[in-house]
């Protein structure tokens, strides 16, 4: 389950420089000379806002992914319920898709709702890392 949630996470990342890249083109706006030149576009101060949105994603992605997947490897070292972690990692990784989807299309509340879900998921790992680790 470790190793799906790990694929499927870095795969949902990957897509979002996918976006960007595809957004950078279609919109013909870069922010490195060489690339306007070799795609034919015009070189600007800053990114469209199709790609800022796509980054700003990723951001989010940062402040979660990496900090769940670590937290995931020490509960599969701690030999917790299997079961538990995967309801953890399923709900996580729908959050976190989920939350890419309405991020890139602009769609509230249901990216807060995601977001809030898969942090609380997150916590939920937690309290059971601590009690059953810390605690034990």
């Amino acid at each position: 389950m470790y190793t799906i949630t790990t694929i499927v996470l870095a795969l949902k990342m990957a897509s979002l420089a996918i976006v960007q890249g595809r957004s950078r083109v279609s919109t013909g706006i870069f922010v490195n000379p060489e690339d306007a030149v070799t795609f034919g576009g015009r070189e600007a101060p800053e990114e469209a806002p199709e790609v800022q949105r796509a980054a700003r994603a990723w951001r989010n992605d940062l402040e979660n992914i990496p900090i769940f997947l670590i937290l995931a490897w020490i509960y599969v070292a701690a030999g917790l319920s299997l079961t538990a972690f995967i309801v953890y990692c399923i709900i996580f990784m729908v959050c976190r898709i989920g939350h890419t989807i309405c991020y890139l299309n602009s769609i509230q509340p249901w990216r807060t709702i995601f977001f809030t879900v898969g942090a609380l998921t997150m916590l939920a790992l937690i309290v059971h890392l601590f009690i059953g680790v810390v605690l034990a």
